[in-house]
């Protein structure tokens, strides 16, 4: 094992001991890397809402038992690295998604050992607040964009929720790759996705048929992306172009009729981003997509939306509230270094 300074033996983390409870700030052993693996020095924790519904006890299929340190996201740096790791050296700064679920520790944490394949080096014209905000939302974006629906140029690209955590980032990746974007929002947020370079819809204002009509002709969008589910997914079999319109979830949960999107002759992909972590199956293709992600942001083609507000370790229970109270403006992100 590589080691670059002396690592303590012991970390601060915090841990959930049942759902629906409160953090609990514990002393852990700092873990060492085993093959395959770095150990990051935590800088910076996302907060997803995924990790809140974990935390609530609500995400079974994040296959993740409780007691467990939570947290998705990370940026760091590498302080030590186990047999077989090549492509990392200790000093070497990182970002992922490569805990908190399946069982892997998370990140609310000081030290982490993950899977060198979940990892990729940050982008250097972003902070480690920045760079912890992207890993989840950008792997999740890119499944559905580019590995699903293979959207290019020229194409009309519809993403619900353009403003949110996936929304946005999913704005900027078609753009980026020559698509032309729409996006529904609330009249409020209109500012926001014209920012990222999506003609925003006002979703209480405009029907499918209105907007379907106004932007494509009445064709349906190449591309659909739902970033909200329940109603949202059904408006969005409707939305498709005939003959050929590629439908995506994030949230295909419940019960949706699929007549509407069969006789378009269009397509559905569910977008599943946690499988590699849970199964351990295609991890390098994680940690492929962030290298991709981080040569656009350093291009200066996508750029996260944090929320002003600042927690440190010990208030990650006040971060998980801002984001299920919705009125985080952005992603908010858990300064695990900060003292």
């Amino acid at each position: 094992m590589t080691v670059l300074t002396t690592v303590p033996t012991t970390m601060q983390a915090m841990t959930v001991e049942d759902a629906g409870g409160d953090f609990v700030l514990k002393e852990l052993p700092v873990p060492a890397p085993q093959a395959g693996q770095v150990l990051v020095r935590i800088v910076a924790s996302g907060v997803n809402p995924l990790d809140t519904k974990i935390r609530a006890g609500q995400a079974a299929h994040a296959q993740q038992p409780l007691p467990a340190v939570l947290g998705l996201d990370l940026a760091g740096v590498v302080v030590a690295v186990g047999a077989g790791v090549s492509n990392f050296r200790p000093g070497d700064e990182v970002y992922g998604a490569a805990g908190g679920v399946g069982g892997l520790q998370g990140t609310l944490a000081e030290y982490a050992a993950v899977d060198a394949r979940l990892v990729a080096f940050k982008p250097k014209n972003l902070t480690m607040r920045e760079a912890a905000a992207l890993p989840l939302a950008a792997i999740t974006a890119w499944e559905g964009l580019v590995d699903r629906a293979r959207v290019g140029q020229g194409d009309k690209v519809l993403v619900h929720g353009g403003a949110g955590g996936v929304g946005h980032i999913a704005v900027q990746l078609a753009r980026a790759r020559g698509a032309e974007v729409f996006t529904t929002v609330a009249k409020e947020q209109f500012a926001i996705a014209e920012r990222f370079g999506a003609v925003p819809i006002d979703y209480q204002a405009s029907t499918v048929d209105d907007y379907v009509a106004r932007h494509t002709g009445g064709a349906g969008f190449d591309v659909v992306f739902d970033t909200v589910g329940g109603a949202t997914l059904d408006a969005s079999f409707s939305a498709a172009r005939r003959y050929g319109g590629h439908v995506l979830s994030i949230l295909g949960w419940g019960t949706h009729r699929l007549a509407p999107l069969s006789f378009r002759s269009a397509t559905y992909s569910g977008v599943f981003t946690l499988y590699p972590m849970i199964s351990g199956q295609g991890r390098e293709h994680h940690g492929d997509i962030l290298r991709e992600v981080a040569q656009l942001v350093e291009a200066g083609r996508l750029t996260p939306r944090l929320d002003s507000q600042r927690f440190d370790l010990g208030s990650a229970l006040a971060a998980h509230r801002r984001v299920e109270s919705g009125e985080a403006r952005g992603k908010v992100v858990v300064d695990v270094a900060a003292r």
